[in-house]
């Protein structure tokens, strides 16, 4: 919709084809229904690529603060939560429904729902000036346009319309594709190595979370499966199979200072712990960490100074090795799709195929958790649609 709008102010003219019933369903459902629109922090260093400078341009041409802007204009009242995190006052069909007003204004026209059913491309000699075309066979009808832009999203949420049809578009044109997983997930564990931790399903700590240099610090919540919470789903989009997320459950303390305070006390372990910690985490986590050391749950004063200090070391530094993550179904976005060194960061047109473009989510552009693939998905939108 956002390239639409853009391409339509210009005098183009624009069809937009969707396979869904109902419009805008990822926007509907996220932020509890509010909507994250965007971040007032957004960096390109809020996004994983291969190609990490890539999306800058498009950032920097339509930012955070125009978003606002526009929805400013439109009379929606929004609230800022934590870290730059933007919500609406109301609800998330706001936001839908001015994209929809926008579209109107610009002379956007619709079909949808309906299904694509083929791409074919063909380049002309139309009196020395060569031209291409695309011709689409949709359940409808059959469309022949200038230029075609896929904003199909990625694999995540299947159950609300996600596909791979960009993906297969992408193939179908000799475009690279990086090979796409599921991010911003939870992290599923196997049966035997986390029945310990089933009791606690539920629970939350804050913590300090880190895996393949990236580290986030913020809430990490307990499921039946394994682990999530947005701390969670923030190192799941740089974790890969058979590598350990290390997790510090003190961020804020020092637990050798905390135990040397206690040193000659006769309270046990966890009780002195439970002092920085939910007593329910505190009493599975000993035990857990005092089987991993081959040591005994028991008072302060009989532990060595050799014990606390391992002791120590597991609470900020405590590795757990992932079965996998919980899947599309309930990642929030896809990492990887079209290779972005297939395209112009300035256009987000294919370098091989002149008049195709990809945006948004499609894109091998990923970002943080906290509006920010909302973000990337104005920016390209609004850089495809100046040039579409």
């Amino acid at each position: 919709m956002m390239c639409a709008i853009e391409a339509g102010q210009r005098g183009r003219r624009v069809i937009l084809i969707d396979h869904a019933h109902k419009l805008a369903e990822k926007i509907r459902i996220s932020g509890g229904g509010r909507c994250n629109f965007t971040n007032r922090h957004c960096t390109s260093d809020n996004f994983i690529s291969n190609n990490t400078h890539f999306c800058r341009s498009a950032l920097a041409r339509y930012t955070p603060q125009d978003f606002i802007a526009r929805i400013e204009k439109h009379g929606i009242h929004y609230h800022e939560k934590k870290l730059g995190q933007l919500f609406c006052d109301d609800s998330a069909l706001q936001i839908i429904a001015m994209l929809q007003k926008e579209c109107a204004v610009a002379g956007v026209e619709w079909q949808m729902p309906s299904r694509v059913k083929e791409v074919k491309y063909r380049v002309a000699d139309e009196s020395q000036s060569v031209t291409q075309r695309f011709l689409l066979t949709t359940e409808r009808n059959v469309i022949e346009a200038a230029s075609l832009v896929i904003a199909t999203g990625g694999l995540s949420i299947p159950q609300i319309g996600a596909s791979g049809y960009g993906y297969q578009i992408a193939n179908q044109f000799g475009i690279a594709v990086v090979p796409p997983k599921p991010g911003l997930v939870g992290l599923a564990f196997n049966t035997e190595d986390f029945t310990e931790f089933k009791d606690i399903s539920g629970l939350s700590i804050e913590a300090e979370v880190s895996c393949n240099g990236a580290v986030f610090r913020e809430q990490v919540l307990f499921t039946h499966r394994g682990l999530s919470g947005p701390a969670i789903l923030q190192i799941s989009s740089y974790w890969k199979p058979n590598q350990a997320v290390d997790i510090n459950v003190l961020p804020c303390q020092n637990a050798m200072k905390i135990f040397t305070e206690f040193r000659h006390s006769s309270l046990l372990l966890y009780n002195v712990l439970s002092r920085y910690l939910p007593k329910r985490f505190v009493q599975v986590l000993c035990k857990h960490i005092c089987n991993a050391l081959s040591l005994e749950i028991q008072s302060m004063q009989q532990y060595s100074d050799a014990e606390l200090q391992r002791i120590a070391n597991r609470l900020h530094s405590w590795q757990i090795f992932p079965s996998g993550t919980v899947g599309y179904k309930k990642a929030e976005v896809t990492i990887g799709g079209v290779d972005t060194h297939e395209l112009s960061s300035k256009t987000m047109q294919s370098h091989r195929v002149p008049g195709l473009y990809f945006i948004g989510e499609v894109v091998d552009v990923t970002g943080h958790l906290g509006g920010f693939n909302f973000q990337w998905a104005w920016s390209s939108g609004y850089a495809a649609g100046q040039f579409v």
